[in-house]
């Protein structure tokens, strides 16, 4: 089994979240999708964001037109900060045999040497990196791999995608505007968005 992971906040999960990943499903011959909902990123520990389980069940609305498509709650239920390398392990015990893709944008490139235990990423996973901003590679370049070639961890694997120009800080500023963002989500996750009123005014954060 090959199993592609996309770890964010989703906040809200929108297009671009979801479209450049199934364009490149058949490439990288994922069979299954996880998104991994963080509690709180490494990167963003202090940004306000919408509660965990409000982010989990738009992930799940957003993605629930794909019998192989997944929302995880791996790192809500473990809480704290969510490093990549702990949700690994986890995954790696429930999917002993698969082929594990860590999907990341190119944008991160320039930040992967930052990231706890790399090389321990590494052993548990390959890298998936989706085009958005053509960005530099990383000094890791001799572990690049075609799709193809990939073993079930070690490498890193461009992947071929359309680039869709949306952002989350957009589509929440729309909504404080009261500007439609029906373009850039599933209806299914714009009605929950007005039904509970999300991203109206600031959210008491919870870092337990």
């Amino acid at each position: 089994m090959k199993i592609g992971i996309v770890g964010g906040t989703f906040d809200p999960f929108h297009h671009g979240h979801l479209e450049p990943v199934l364009a490149s499903r058949d490439t990288m011959e994922w069979d299954r999708i996880l998104y991994v909902v963080a509690h709180r990123q490494p990167f963003k520990v202090d940004e306000d964001i919408a509660p965990d389980w409000h982010r989990w069940a738009m992930v799940t609305l957003g993605t629930s037109d794909y019998d192989d498509v997944f929302a995880s709650d791996v790192e809500l239920a473990r809480g704290d900060v969510s490093y990549t390398v702990d949700t690994l392990e986890q995954l790696r015990a429930q999917y002993p045999d698969a082929t594990l893709d860590w999907i990341i944008g190119d944008d991160n490139l320039a930040k992967l040497d930052q990231w706890k235990n790399l090389d321990r990423i590494f052993e548990l996973a390959n890298f998936a990196i989706l085009a958005r901003y053509q960005s530099p590679l990383p000094a890791h370049g001799e572990r690049l791999r075609d799709a193809a070639a990939r073993g079930p961890s070690g490498s890193i694997v461009f992947t071929h995608n359309p680039t869709i120009p949306i952002s989350s800080t957009q589509i929440r500023n729309n909504i404080k505007q009261n500007k439609p963002i029906d373009a850039f989500v599933d209806p299914r996750v714009s009605r929950y968005i007005d039904h509970y009123g999300l991203y109206k005014g600031p959210y008491e954060r919870n870092l337990d």
